[in-house]
């Protein structure tokens, strides 16, 4: 066989099957929201992906699979700026200065964004489940309540409650809410399209 076709059929066959594993996995890491770099990475990973769809497409004289991920390509290292870039410089801003707060004197600062991301637990360090959004008063620009998710999987099964600020109260990395699960439990669950205007007491 010529030298030509034999590295063109090992091209074919490393991509045929770099192309898919790559592309399943980049789906998984971003699809988590384990956080900008986690899906800075997706987006690494879903590069090799199109890259090697290209290549396959090349190979085997597939023009739409090639200029069909020579798009993507454009599009995942967009991806990449976003999240690994410009994302992550942010998060590592506000970790500093969270961190930077705990050391000098006066209140320590929580990054804002942590409010839709950052577990909630109990006073004795149970897991309750995971802050969501929160929402906060126009007049004052206090929180009124934080939307709280838990159990599901992956999303799938998930339920929302609106826990009143006055039982929350933030730490480093965290929130701890003055309540135990079996309070918790007893919040009547929120409609995740239609929050209400005012939280339940708890």
């Amino acid at each position: 066989m010529p030298r030509a076709l034999r590295i063109r059929g090992g091209m074919e066959d490393i991509s045929s099957w770099v192309a898919p594993i790559a592309t399943a996995i980049a789906a998984c890491m971003t699809a988590a929201n384990l956080g900008s770099r986690v899906t800075g990475w997706g987006f690494v990973v879903f590069t090799v992906g199109s890259i090697a769809w290209a290549t396959y497409g090349a190979v085997t004289g597939q023009t739409n699979l090639v200029w069909q991920n020579i798009f993507l390509t454009l599009v995942n290292l967009v991806g990449i700026w976003r999240w690994l870039g410009r994302q992550a410089r942010l998060d590592d801003g506000a970790r500093s200065a969270a961190e930077q707060s705990q050391d000098m004197p006066g209140p320590t600062l929580f990054p804002a964004s942590t409010l839709t991301s950052a577990t909630l637990e109990s006073r004795d360090g149970e897991a309750l489940g995971a802050a969501a959004d929160a929402m906060i008063r126009c007049n004052d620009g206090r929180i009124a309540y934080l939307v709280v998710g838990k159990g599901g999987v992956a999303g799938v099964g998930e339920t929302f409650l609106a826990l009143p600020w006055e039982h929350v109260r933030l730490a480093p990395g965290k929130i701890v809410a003055d309540l135990d699960r079996a309070a918790l439990d007893r919040l009547e669950p929120i409609d995740p399209r239609s929050w209400p205007a005012r939280p339940e007491a708890a």
